[in-house]
């Protein structure tokens, strides 16, 4: 199975740099440069973008025990554009580090605000919790629109919310090298995050320090968040479908799990943005909007195909 996802992210990514309006086929500086600054950083940026927002959504998912959630529906990306349009507000010539900070930390503070909440919400049904989470990311989105509307920022909102990836060129997408770091640390305590999984009770009768390991992996989601935000907008659906396949094939163990997920995620997301500039080539349509149609249907199927036998938790 590896292998076979290797192999098709190898052909992804040739075709992501083979694509596009400038022709290759002629060789010589002019190509070598082309590549350099365009092509390379961006399929670099998609890949990064899918395996850090996949990654995420597994720690949601483990966190609230509940496979229909991601960050998208957490209000996760609504809070961390609050977060950038209040920095944009007041200091427009921030650096980019300083924005991705202001971002993380909106971004933190309203996974918390969503898991506050998700507290008193009923488990019987698990579709509530993510309608719950809808409305709450829609209050947080009619804020930042009405806060870009008033401070006639509406065209930085649309960039953040757009999803693509046109615009990535050299200098300007490297933040998102953080998500490998991010995804580094995960490795490291993705056994604990695979406890928390099973409930408080059984992962605090484990020895599990439940609330610090909760807070690191609600860190690590805000910070992925922010990033992807910041550099090149919000993109739904990763942190859902993607590891709600590879749960059924594979089981809930985030160890044995990460490195699939992550190119899985990354290799979706490219394949989004290698669609979104065929389909009406040479003009392009955002890997965001590709991935919400495609993700949206393949969602719908995870909702009413039948499950395998689980793996266990391993």
């Amino acid at each position: 199975m590896r292998i076979w996802l290797v192999l098709f992210l190898t052909l992804l990514i040739g075709a992501s740099l083979g694509i596009g309006v400038a022709d290759l086929s002629g060789g010589g500086t002019d190509a070598g440069l082309l590549l350099a600054i365009s092509r390379w950083p961006r399929t670099a940026a998609a890949l990064l973008a899918g395996a850090g927002l996949a990654l995420a959504g597994v720690v949601v998912q483990l966190t609230v025990q509940n496979r229909l959630v991601e960050p998208g529906l957490t209000g996760t990306p609504e809070a961390a554009m609050i977060g950038l349009l209040g920095i944009t507000i007041v200091s427009p010539g921030a650096p980019i580090l300083l924005k991705m900070g202001a971002a993380a930390m909106a971004a933190l503070v309203g996974t918390l605000g969503f898991l506050a909440l998700a507290h008193h919400v009923p488990r019987r049904d698990p579709v509530l919790l993510p309608l719950v989470g809808l409305v709450y990311g829609g209050i947080l989105g009619a804020a930042a629109l009405w806060g870009a509307w008033v401070t006639d920022l509406l065209q930085y909102l649309g960039a953040w919310t757009a999803g693509e990836f046109s615009g990535v060129l050299r200098g300007r997408y490297e933040l998102l090298w953080i998500v490998a770091g991010l995804g580094l640390l995960l490795w490291c305590v993705a056994d604990r995050i695979t406890i928390l999984g099973l409930g408080e009770a059984q992962a605090r009768s484990l020895g599990l320090d439940y609330c610090q390991t909760s807070r690191l992996g609600l860190g690590i989601v805000s910070v992925t968040v922010a990033v992807v935000v910041v550099t090149v907008g919000a993109l739904p659906f990763v942190g859902l479908v993607v590891p709600n396949i590879v749960s059924r094939w594979r089981g809930d163990n985030l160890r044995a799990n990460l490195g699939l997920i992550a190119l899985s995620g990354g290799g979706a997301v490219l394949a989004a943005d290698v669609i979104g500039r065929l389909v009406r080539f040479p003009y392009e349509i955002p890997a965001g909007t590709i991935f919400a149609v495609a993700g949206a249907g393949i969602f719908l199927w995870l909702l009413h195909a039948p499950r395998a036998g689980r793996v266990a938790h391993g």
